[in-house]
């Protein structure tokens, strides 16, 4: 009995350190997930990264410049020295491969459209951390609902203890009116001990995404009656995870369209200036250069055979992840809608039912109409229909929280950031 009364009193220091914090809304939750990701930082870096190889992969190959001699005599009079013969040159020359622009624009093209992937998968990574914090949030929150109600509960079955003990004492009441009710006691600090573990589970849960404001009451409840209209089936194409399958069928695309025009070879050009013994002119080269796909069936179109295979591949995977998703919405939907329709039946029937009944019967116990047992008895469905209507509100919490978050809630967004790929003006 002391360990529990120690336990209680702890979690009732705990409730006092929270009240001085201001509480935390549900809406600071999530910007405070979105503030101390760092995956978030990271697709900003890979954003920036693919934008800066597009203007790099937009310009023409760095020159190579050559440096060399040329027909340098190995025997005779004019062994190993380079101005007594006149084959012997001594050359500086610059070559320079003509990419052809329409190349260079796809392999530009192919990072900005990788740059718009990792935008689409930084929306991603914003719905999930938000939609992370929102299930532990809830999870919070409810579990708080929970630990309250038993441990109102308790309460008030510590009184009944102790009015039974008292009854037994002035002779008014039975000795397995005391059992009952010292067992009923039991059994609910038992389950208010479980209640304060869950609850102090959750508050670590809710950490994991906010950080020390985890420990702030919570104020609520969240928002739970109505979803917005961006996560009708018909928006499903603006879905983060669809739209960054969709920008990458167009990498793949692209590529094919790479291959393709890699097929035809670029062209280099060669200046070469070659200097020889003083009583010998110098000489001035000019060369062009030209690959020769000689075995184009094995090499060049095969290369395009496999981007185009690819890009198929990407398609079919991007036509199954919107069929996937048209039924995650569905089933999230009608998991929203059916517990709603629920707790409505627990808020106006059963839970008013139950309370009647507890009052009726506990009102029969005075006056002497009902024993203690049905008075327990009745309290026990009462707080039993009380937790599962809290039960069932926290699981269409939940089922609110995967629907409305399956896209990034920008008002809910630290300050200077935007879901365009970047911060501030970025």
């Amino acid at each position: 009995m002391k360990r529990i009364t120690l336990v209680a009193c702890l979690a009732l220091a705990a409730l006092a350190a929270r009240a001085e914090d201001p509480p935390l809304t549900l809406g600071e939750a999530l910007r405070r997930a979105v503030e101390r990701s760092t995956l978030v930082a990271a697709q900003d870096a890979a954003i920036d990264a693919s934008r800066h190889m597009a203007v790099s992969a937009r310009q023409l190959p760095d020159p190579v410049l050559k440096v060399g001699v040329q027909n340098v005599p190995v025997s005779g009079a004019d062994r190993f020295t380079a101005g007594g013969d006149f084959m012997t040159m001594r050359q500086v020359g610059v070559t320079q491969e003509i990419t052809r622009e329409g190349k260079r624009e796809l392999r530009a093209e192919r990072y900005r459209l990788e740059a718009r992937k990792s935008q689409a998968e930084r929306r991603d990574v914003i719905a999930t951390l938000q939609r992370n914090a929102a299930l532990a949030w809830i999870d919070g929150y409810y579990a708080t609902a929970v630990s309250r109600l038993v441990d109102e509960q308790a309460a008030a079955a510590r009184l009944e203890a102790e009015g039974a003990e008292a009854a037994y004492r002035a002779g008014r009441g039975a000795e397995a009116d005391v059992f009952a009710a010292r067992g009923a006691l039991a059994a609910l600090e038992d389950r208010a001990a479980e209640a304060h573990r869950r609850e102090a589970t959750a508050r670590i849960g809710l950490a994991r995404w906010i950080g020390p404001r985890a420990d702030a009451p919570l104020a609520g409840p969240p928002p739970i009656e109505a979803v917005g209209d961006r996560h009708h089936e018909s928006h499903i194409e603006s879905h983060p995870m669809i739209e960054a399958l969709a920008r990458q069928e167009d990498i793949a695309s692209t590529e094919a369209r790479l291959a393709q025009a890699n097929a035809t070879p670029d062209w280099s050009v060669e200046l070469m200036y070659s200097v020889r013994g003083s009583a010998f002119s110098d000489m001035v080269s000019v060369g062009l250069s030209v690959p020769l796909p000689w075995d184009r069936a094995n090499r060049q179109d095969q290369e395009v055979a496999a981007k185009l295979a690819l890009a198929s591949q990407v398609r079919a995977l991007r036509e199954d992840a919107v069929r996937a998703h048209a039924a995650e919405i569905q089933a999230a939907r009608t998991e929203w809608e059916s517990d709603r329709e629920r707790l409505a039946r627990y808020e106006k029937e059963l839970v008013p039912l139950a309370q009647e009944r507890a009052a009726a019967t506990l009102a029969g116990y005075r006056g002497g109409r009902a024993s203690l047992a049905e008075t327990l008895a009745a309290r026990r469905n009462e707080m039993e229909v009380r937790t599962q209507a809290v039960q069932l509100e926290r699981e269409a919490a939940r089922a609110w929280a995967q629907l409305d978050f399956l896209v990034p809630d920008e008002s809910s967004l630290p300050p200077g950031l935007d879901l365009g790929g970047g911060e501030g003006s970025r």
